[in-house]
């Protein structure tokens, strides 16, 4: 694994750490929310501290200033329902935001540089002539593999569930006649930028015509929000189409980023995650907490 200053090791940090370190926050709290999410409610903050090396004062503060609500109120995210609740409560309509453009809560206006798809030919020819770049780095949910060419990124996948090697084929052959490279170095800006918390990233993604207008509907879905994969189809025009619309969205190359994971069942089940239900279930309880804590600067040095 190349080494690089966005992905360092996670360990227990006793309270003697330089806590203004952006880096031991953030290896903290991406190691905590892995246990909460595998633990559950059963897991005490005093229980969740002491694993971290922590107070739990201390653990509760950088937590919070992460996350942006309490661990008890993140756990509570974390249930069963919050599929269903988000669905009931904040599904975005989708048609509307089609209707409106690509301005306000749009992901594609908020959050990218820049959006370049492949044209049909390139996509074809399966990345012939490109150079693609990868890497892998912590995030708070998980290893991630990225890769990018020179003009964005065009692959992020999560390993947590499906480990490396099946992560890296699954990325790799979806562009067959491309050259990969390892760079970290050269991804880690855009993607440091990408888990920034309203950091910038350009994309260069790769797909066929079908698959680049549902990636597009994806990334009009803000925040803490979700939808529907029907709701998907009538925005697109093709309200028939819905199972297609799941097909093409669980070949979506840039997770989280292009947020596949706010796509669920009609009856407010999660439905699948190309990189693994739990995996999706944190993405969702991560940003409906953000959501309700409202507005907040990213940590700095992120």
């Amino acid at each position: 694994m190349t080494e690089h200053p966005f992905a360092p090791a996670f360990t227990a940090t006793p309270d003697t750490t330089d806590t203004d370190d952006p880096r031991y926050h953030y290896r903290v709290i991406a190691r905590a929310l892995r246990l909460m999410e595998a633990e559950g409610p059963a897991l005490s903050l005093d229980a969740l501290a002491a694993r971290m090396g922590m107070s739990a004062a201390h653990f509760q503060r950088v937590f919070s200033a992460w996350v942006g609500v309490s661990p008890k109120r993140y756990q509570q995210y974390l249930s069963l329902g919050l599929a269903r609740q988000l669905l009931s409560d904040r599904e975005t309509l989708l048609v509307t935001a089609a209707s409106t453009g690509l301005s306000g809560t749009g992901r594609l206006h908020d959050l990218f540089l820049r959006w370049e798809a492949m044209t049909p030919g390139d996509f074809a020819r399966g990345g012939g002539g490109l150079q693609i770049r990868w890497g892998r780095f912590d995030t708070p949910f998980g290893e991630a593999l990225a890769m990018g060419t020179d003009r964005g990124l065009c692959g992020l996948a999560f390993t947590e569930e499906t480990g490396f090697e099946a992560a890296f084929a699954d990325l790799a052959g979806r562009w067959p006649s491309a050259r990969f490279t390892e760079d970290a170095a050269a991804l880690a800006p855009w993607v440091t930028s990408a888990f920034s918390g309203g950091g910038k990233a350009p994309l260069q993604v790769i797909g066929a015509p079908f698959q680049i207008k549902v990636w597009e509907a994806l990334l009009r879905i803000p925040s803490g929000q979700v939808t529907t994969y029907s709701a998907i189809a009538a925005a697109i025009g093709a309200p028939k189409a819905a199972r297609a619309v799941g097909t093409a969205i669980g070949r979506n190359p840039v997770s989280f980023l292009i947020p596949c994971h706010r796509a669920l069942a009609r009856s407010g089940a999660l439905g699948g995650y190309h990189w693994g239900l739990p995996v999706k279930r944190a993405m969702l309880a991560w940003e409906a907490a953000r959501w309700e804590a409202g507005p907040a600067p990213a940590p700095q040095g992120f």
